[in-house]
């Protein structure tokens, strides 16, 4: 018999929303049963637009006895404020990353929902796309042989080009490190275990910026946090790697992530993507190989983490776009910062287990 879909109530209906509210085309085990937003006629108009029952308040949404889990697409200044309201109303939740701005009220969070029964995941789920998963494999079989090191890369200049309403981007608890951060971290973390410390050098090279879209181009925006991170991470397995994230360049002709083994290099795709490509040198070779991929959901596939723990809750295992890795990338964001600032190394506490791989198949029965 097949499990009755994970019934889904969205919480902000920004500009992330519609490919989320797209997954149970790609997801059906996934159902959207109701939306809310600040914005109440928006979040009808969003509503209508997916077909979705009905738009709420968001205390009635919390209370509706239809919905099993809290889809939380609120800025992230109010990530843990919404996702402790759905923890205390009983409800699972998925938060867009990161899991909070507040290092603390993360903790908060998953220890509540311990407490209450419930689980917490957390995006990013790109390292769940055919792409990382195809890596990851490559890396378990032994394909470049012990991992040594590895090196990230994050470099732009920053959104305030495109973006209509950028000036977060420049406050605390964003900046390059949390917004695009988390991609690079949870993918680094899926290869290679927990990170045990952090060392770091930090600036906000513009005093501010120049909005270019939106209402008001031209508007300037006061930068209050760093802009441009150089990182180096000592993972509990051994290897180090380098990450560096920066809205301070223009132009750059780096990979985006590199894996360094005893016996090759693996590149890895864009972290913020679910495809490829995947390629591998290895020692003595003086070629790089491309490697087909291994595994489905190489399009773009935002939902898949909550696809995944749809079917945890089903069997009872843990589900890998958790909570847990959420507060552990949480944690090694906020030392980046620390460490540039006291000028030290800081130590990581969180340490939770790597993700268990996707096994092999097609589309969601890599998910039972």
């Amino acid at each position: 018999m097949t499990a009755a879909p994970l019934r889904i109530g969205v919480v902000g209906v920004g500009n992330i929303s519609p490919i989320y509210l797209s997954a149970p085309r790609t997801f059906p085990a996934l159902t959207i049963t109701a939306v809310s937003d600040l914005d109440l006629e928006r979040a009808r108009a969003r509503a209508d637009e997916f077909g979705v029952p009905r738009a709420l308040p968001l205390g009635d949404l919390l209370r509706d006895d239809d919905v099993d889990v809290i889809l939380n697409l609120t800025i992230p200044a109010a990530h843990a404020e919404v996702a402790l309201a759905a923890v205390e109303a009983g409800k699972h939740v998925y938060n867009e990353k990161p899991l909070s701005i507040d290092l603390e009220a993360g903790r908060t969070l998953l220890a509540r929902a311990h407490e209450r029964g419930v689980r917490v995941g957390c995006a990013p789920d790109t390292f769940l796309g055919g792409g990382l998963q195809t890596a990851r494999k490559a890396l378990d079989d032994g394909l470049i042989g012990e991992p040594v090191a590895a090196t990230a890369f994050m470099l732009g200049h920053g959104p305030e080009s495109w973006h209509p309403n950028p000036d977060f981007f420049y406050q605390p608890g964003a900046g390059p490190m949390f917004d695009m951060g988390p991609y690079y971290l949870t993918a680094l973390v899926n290869m290679l275990g927990p990170v045990r410390r952090v060392s770091s050098s930090a600036r906000a090279s513009f005093a501010e910026r120049i909005a270019g879209a939106g209402d008001a181009p031209g508007r300037r925006i006061p930068v209050r946090t760093p802009t441009h991170i150089a990182s180096v991470l000592d993972f509990e397995a051994g290897p180090i790697a380098t990450l560096v994230t920066s809205f301070d360049v223009w132009a750059a002709d780096v990979p985006r992530l590199e894996i360094y083994g005893t016996e090759g290099t693996l590149s890895l795709p864009d972290p913020n993507t679910f495809g490829g490509p995947v390629r591998v040198r290895r020692a003595g070779s003086d070629a790089w190989t491309d490697l087909p991929l291994t595994h489905p959901y190489a399009e773009n596939s935002r939902g898949i983490g909550l696809a995944d723990l749809a079917a945890a809750l089903r069997t009872g295992r843990a589900h890998r776009a958790s909570g847990e890795l959420a507060l552990h990338v949480l944690e090694v964001m906020h030392a980046t910062l620390r460490a540039s600032d006291l000028g030290r190394h800081i130590d990581i506490h969180a340490r939770p287990p790597r993700p268990d791989a996707l096994p092999q198949g097609h589309d969601e029965e890599v998910l039972a």
